[in-house]
């Protein structure tokens, strides 16, 4: 099997060109599934021909007791799904027995956003704390604009070099998710925050000198700011001004889609803006706009 799965991340490496975060996690969906067929046959080695649709139902139960959930497990079963795909492809195995295992339906959670009044109130604290001047909080600005204004993953932020930000265009260019490139704008007060932003960063890097670091986003060191960094300033700056626990920079995200959708946005364009693929990934953002104003019509109707 190990050779096996070997040439599906391969084939996934270099003709589908999926990111490398992409194929760790197919890597371990299919050592997961490794790992149990040792158990559930009881030897090291086995003819993945042979492999029923009941011992891939067990798998998925064995996933259940291990503390996952429907979306983990449903991910997982997708996984196996596109490494038998591959094998029947090449002419190793057939698709039988996994094209009968049903998919488990997963609970539709609502992603957590924030109101435009905690928006506001998030920004102004994020403006106060830049107008000292100094680099880190003029950074943490740029970081909740960018996030909250053109609605970045946090992975997309994280990946942008100055070069892929156009200040008099006020367009910015991000590699989502699949390695696909993308344009997305970027607000007027974004290009208000990168300016000063960007002469710092450059003072920065004159005095840590032999650095040619082509990040938009810099530690004190003048390296790249890691993701985890990225995260704490956005989870503190959110905990200091938001109501609600278990906010994140994805919530951001969800933040501007929502927002855009209350405001009327056409789902088609808010769909492109974001880089999903599927217009279905999008529609949740629908929902939860209807949510919000059931919500307003419950506390406000005097019948309701």
């Amino acid at each position: 099997m190990v050779s096996h799965v070997n040439q599906f991340l391969e084939h996934l490496e270099y003709e589908r060109n999926l990111s490398a975060s992409t194929l760790i996690s197919y890597r371990k969906d299919l050592l997961d599934l490794s790992v149990f067929f040792i158990d559930h046959f009881g030897l090291t080695d086995w003819d993945l021909s042979t492999v029923e649709r009941t011992d891939l139902r067990a798998f998925m139960g064995w996933c259940e007791r291990k503390g996952l959930g429907r979306r983990s497990i449903a991910r997982k079963l997708s996984t196996v799904r596109s490494f038998y795909k591959f094998l029947s492809a090449v002419g190793l195995c057939g698709m039988e027995s996994i094209s009968l295992v049903r998919t488990p339906k997963s609970e539709k959670k609502l992603p957590k956003y924030v109101t435009k009044n905690e928006i506001d109130i998030v920004f102004s604290l994020a403006e106060s704390k830049a107008s000292d001047g100094s680099l880190s909080n003029t950074r943490n600005l740029v970081i909740l604009e960018l996030l909250y204004g053109s609605g970045l993953r946090l992975a997309e932020l994280y990946g942008l070099d100055v070069e892929n930000v156009d200040l008099a265009g006020q367009l910015a260019k991000v590699l989502g998710k699949g390695s696909k490139e993308r344009i997305v704008p970027i607000t007027r007060s974004t290009v208000s925050a990168l300016r000063p932003y960007l002469e710092m960063r450059s003072g920065l890097l004159d005095r840590v000198g032999d650095v040619a670091e082509s990040a938009l986003l810099l530690n004190p060191s003048g390296s790249r700011l890691s993701r985890s960094s990225i995260q704490k300033i956005i989870r503190k700056l959110l905990a200091d001004t938001a109501t609600r626990d278990g906010l994140s920079a994805h919530s951001l995200r969800h933040s501007f889609a929502t927002h855009l959708l209350d405001s009327g946005a056409n789902l088609i364009a808010v769909k492109e803006l974001l880089g999903h693929v599927s217009l279905s990934t999008t529609q949740v953002y629908v929902h939860v706009s209807k949510e919000r104003l059931l919500q307003v019509y419950k506390d406000s109707h005097p019948r309701s």
